[in-house]
């Protein structure tokens, strides 16, 4: 059983305002299969395992039945950056910089009302997602740790893994990698390189929970588990991964439902004290008809599904 839905964001994130997948329904339950508009076949693949493991065969056994999470902050206007810290619920937030068509005084307001918004005792992390070179991301990383007062860490402040290791022998921030690892074909050149401090696991571009698991063991640094902004209950196979994990030092990026305007299940996994509980969101018949897909954008989603699967299964 497969479900199409479009649901609104409250905030344009990523480009888009809008965010849409295939929710599949298998003998252990609901899977979200979400790769982004831009994703060719090859890599929508492992995010189709990811999906197919949450329907068919479940998740690991947690070790915790709670999640610490981070509040995400979009490149938006310092005013409404305060205003979704404030509403986040969480001690910890991540404030996307770098973004394009804006300046580092863009980035500094707004590092700077998230820090006024948290209070002294809370965790800055900002992501850059490659947007710098070397020489940029070293100043960059300089100006917002003066700004936040601190920052935990930059996640990905340039692109190429061989760079990130450049910066992260620069600064004194410690260094996160996401792209580095989901988009490589060798994530441990991370390791090999000594390229970061912090490894970010993205259960659906990384193919599930069980195969994240894998990375996390391999890779041999503490891991932060981000979403990739989906629903519920993608959410809920990111949380699956975060639970199981032997150790977890830093909250994870899982509270991006926020973004949404609305959910797929009948209570969305959203932060109380800065918390998401371990478990699986019951998907809601009623929301599933709110937020169905138009037929234009189900017949897209179900031809990707088909090419991606039959790709798959060869």
């Amino acid at each position: 059983m497969t479900h199409v839905f479009s649901i609104p964001m409250r905030t344009r994130f990523r480009g888009i305002t809008v965010r849409e997948g295939v929710l599949v329904r298998g003998d252990a339950g609901w899977g979200e299969w979400s790769p982004f508009l831009e994703y060719d076949d090859v890599t929508s693949r492992p995010w189709l395992a990811c999906a197919r493991e949450a329907a068919d065969v479940g998740w690991p056994a947690p070790l915790r039945d709670r999640v610490a999470v981070n509040v995400t902050v979009p490149a938006t206007d310092p005013e409404r950056a305060h205003a979704i810290v404030r509403a986040g619920g969480c001690t910890t937030a991540k404030v996307k910089v770098a973004e394009r068509g804006q300046v580092l005084a863009d980035d500094l307001a707004r590092v700077e009302a998230v820090r006024d918004a948290l209070g002294p005792g809370g965790l800055v992390r900002v992501d850059a997602n490659g947007g710098w070179d070397v020489d940029e991301a070293v100043r960059a990383i300089a100006a917002l740790e003066r700004a936040a007062g601190g920052l935990e860490y930059v996640e990905q402040p340039v692109m190429d893994v061989e760079d990130l290791a450049l910066v992260r022998r620069r600064v004194d921030v410690p260094v996160a990698a996401d792209e580095s690892i989901r988009r490589a074909e060798d994530p441990y050149r991370v390791r090999d390189l000594e390229a970061a401090d912090v490894a970010v696991l993205k259960v659906q571009p990384l193919g599930g929970v069980r195969a994240c698991l894998r990375i996390a063991e391999d890779i041999g640094l503490p891991v932060v588990v981000s979403s990739a902004v989906e629903s519920s209950v993608g959410i809920a196979a990111g949380v699956a991964l975060a639970a199981a994990l032997p150790e977890l030092h830093h909250a994870c990026g899982l509270a991006t439902v926020q973004l949404l305007t609305d959910d797929v299940v009948a209570e969305p996994l959203l932060p109380v004290d800065g918390m998401l509980p371990v478990g699986r969101p019951v998907v809601d018949e009623a929301a599933l008809a709110r937020l169905a897909a138009p037929p234009d954008r189900v017949a897209h989603w179900e031809a990707r599904l088909a090419a991606v699967g039959q790709d798959q299964a060869s």
